[in-house]
């Protein structure tokens, strides 16, 4: 058998060593469908294996098949970083294995997740006394939200939504069978307020920092709106929420106080790892109405209302004590300070490309994401994207903005420095050259 502290000191060891040497590593993973598959054995052991074992197949046979997501060179999608504190913490919770059906399944959980909830939403800006929990991701708290939405207004089958937001609006629609009524963008790609018909509607979901350009919708011309129609205002605030924690930048979130929910991944911006998405709402009794549903062998005596009486899952992981060991050990001094050089770094991406002649900025930047393209066909920019991508110093994504195929250069990895960004533009040009 394997010894435990032996194979717990390897196992930190590893995970220090590939945070020191991810930099050097190809950022996106340049294997074919199936390779890895292949390289794998068809049947579990059948006798027992050391775990030094499944070190060596994680260097060998996975690696290549990684794509870095910890690398300061992943530009792609949004960026994040698993900070050390909550690496850490991830291993307690997996030593604590905690399953939080019901208070009194772990207390602690339950309560932790309520405080540090509190704790974020103060950190952010967001009024005292809103229900907070932690869903998996966004995706499940706009289903959340959605549910709640479509229960508290029987009758509306309705999601209003820009044509910009995430596609898991559309995918949360179908699943509870509800019409999407996507409204236009403005030249920002922000939803036009003036034409959002919310007739026979139960929700608007409005979005801070949408996924391709991180457009900022009018939240409070669409809250005003929602307050007269009686409509469920949910703010997607998934990737820019974090951005909040920094005070100069609160104007973006002007009226997302007003919403009847809110999401903010800390998994994406504020150095969580996946997965940890926070879910508030002012409307706490509309979410019990949803989903609460207490079966004989999990009545208790205790008068204490349980989370899961609150969204979809029974069980739910601790994962809040991540969470809570991140905004301990970064502060919100050090929080602002991640924030603010990833937005300072995006600006100084943004002056290059637009200082240079032959290429274009796309989109208004509010954060830390720069949409650009060079000037040329959609053709020539979508084969420049694969030249980068296929060096492996660097990845990015594209979105399309306006039918023109754009790229997506997104800081959000606390180990992104300057060098790395240059590093970022240099390779630009010479493959666009």
């Amino acid at each position: 058998m394997s010894d435990f502290r032996d194979d717990g000191a390897a196992a930190l060891e590893w995970a220090a060593s590939y945070l020191e040497r991810v930099r050097d590593l190809p950022v996106l993973s340049q294997v074919e469908p199936g390779t890895i598959r292949a390289a794998l054995p068809d049947r579990a052991p059948a006798e027992p294996e050391p775990f030094a074992a499944v070190l060596r197949d994680l260097d060998e046979v996975l690696m290549p098949g990684l794509t870095h997501w910890q690398s300061p060179r992943y530009f792609a999608y949004f960026a994040t970083t698993a900070s050390e504190p909550g690496i850490l913490a991830e291993l307690l919770v997996a030593a604590l294995n905690q399953v939080g059906i019901l208070w009194r399944a772990s207390p602690a959980l339950q309560e932790l997740e309520e405080v540090t909830l509190a704790w974020l939403a103060d950190l952010l800006g967001l009024p005292e006394g809103l229900h907070g929990h932690i869903e998996d991701t966004a995706s499940t708290g706009l289903i959340t939200a959605l549910a709640a939405a479509r229960a508290a207004s029987p009758g509306k089958r309705v999601v209003v939504c820009s044509e910009h937001t995430h596609s898991s609006t559309a995918k949360a629609a179908r699943l509870l069978e509800l019409e999407l009524r996507p409204i236009p963008g403005d030249e920002n790609h922000a939803m036009r307020a003036d034409q959002a018909d919310l007739s026979d509607a139960c929700a608007l979901v409005a979005t801070i920092g949408t996924t391709s350009s991180a457009a900022v919708d009018p939240v409070p011309a669409l809250a005003d709106l929602c307050a007269d129609a009686g409509v469920w205002l949910h703010v997607d605030a998934a990737y820019a929420g974090s951005a909040a924690v920094c005070p100069e930048l609160r104007p973006h979130f002007a009226g997302w106080e007003r919403a009847d929910s809110v999401g903010v991944n800390p998994h994406k911006w504020l150095l969580t790892p996946m997965d940890c998405s926070a879910f508030w709402s002012r409307r706490p009794d509309d979410l019990r109405n949803a989903f609460s549903l207490v079966p004989e062998y999990l009545r208790v005596s205790e008068d204490v209302v349980s989370l899961s009486e609150y969204g979809m899952p029974l069980g739910r992981r601790f994962r809040a004590l991540k969470l809570w060991a991140v905004l301990r050990c970064h502060g919100r001094e050090g929080l602002q300070a991640v924030i603010r050089e990833h937005v300072r770094l995006a600006a100084l991406f943004e002056g290059w490309v637009r200082d240079e002649p032959g290429w274009e900025i796309c989109a208004p930047r509010h954060f830390s994401l720069v949409c650009f393209r060079l000037e040329g066909s959609d053709e020539e920019n979508e084969a420049l994207l694969e030249r980068v991508n296929a060096t492996g110093l660097m990845f990015l994504s594209h979105t399309r903005l306006g039918g023109r195929f754009v790229l997506r250069l997104a800081i959000g990895n606390a180990r992104t420095t300057e060098d790395d960004v240059r590093l970022a533009w240099d390779v630009l040009r010479r493959e666009a050259r």
